[in-house]
């Protein structure tokens, strides 16, 4: 259900369930962890594009699989599932870049707020349906006030309405538009972009600026300090000290 491939530094991960919408299920959790997994223990990546097969980007969770079921614990497992995806996410040390087309829908949209960067064709969608069905965008909450605030929000799951792309960047949904027709060259072109800065400091950047969430100013600012020492005495940024002097 998902594809791999490594060039130039970035690993290329591919949801390939096309014929359903790339929707997510339990196989298909599993199968991306552990691309991620992947990703993260191979030495020849620094970056990691992730993109969805066929029309859409992902259409969110399995919904028959939701239905099938009316126990409570079933329930809870399969919600548990997710959230274990979006915190492999956030833990996993290299930058993770959504290259969104089509539409991101419920849980898939929330695979594009787990990124730490997101890329979107001019006719992508991004929507949080989730309160037309009775139901409530509740694990992606945590990620989404963070990226667009409490009021915008509530307002993008308490509507449920679709953000199209360029809404999205202005909203703080995605970092950048690109038409469809170059969407794979432009977007594959600012994975590659990315990965030729300092592998090390990528994952000191990320690293740190998620341990900031919920810190003090002083404390966020105590944090950046030890970030600050640790990355000096790195061997890329011992490097890129000795070209500086040299060129100065």
């Amino acid at each position: 259900m998902i594809k791999f491939q490594v060039s130039d530094a970035v690993a290329h991960i591919t949801l390939n369930r096309a014929d359903k919408r790339n929707a997510l299920n339990p196989a298909m959790i599993a199968d991306l962890r552990a691309a991620l997994d992947r990703a993260a223990n191979d030495e020849a990546v620094r970056v990691i594009l992730l993109r969805g097969e066929g029309k859409d980007f992902c259409s969110g969770l399995d919904l028959k699989a939701l239905a099938s079921s009316d126990q409570v614990m079933d329930h809870f497992a399969a919600a548990r599932l997710l959230v274990d995806l979006y915190l492999t996410m956030r833990r996993t040390p290299k930058p993770i870049i959504a290259a969104v087309h089509g539409r991101a829908i419920g849980g898939g949209c929330g695979l594009a707020t787990a990124s730490d960067l997101v890329l979107a064709t001019d006719t992508a969608e991004f929507r949080y349906p989730e309160v037309n069905l009775g139901f409530i965008a509740a694990i992606v909450m945590a990620m989404l006030r963070r990226n667009v605030g409490e009021k915008r929000a509530f307002e993008i799951v308490g509507l449920g309405d679709s953000i199209p792309a360029a809404k999205a960047v202005e909203l703080g949904l995605a970092n950048h538009v690109f038409a469809e027709s170059e969407f794979m060259a432009k977007s594959g072109d600012y994975a590659v972009k990315l990965a030729k800065k300092s592998g090390t400091a990528l994952m000191l950047t990320k690293d740190l600026l998620y341990h900031m969430d919920g810190m003090t100013l002083e404390a966020a600012m105590h944090a950046g300090m030890y970030g600050n020492a640790i990355a000096r005495m790195t061997p890329d940024a011992r490097k890129g000290f000795d070209e500086f002097v040299r060129k100065a």
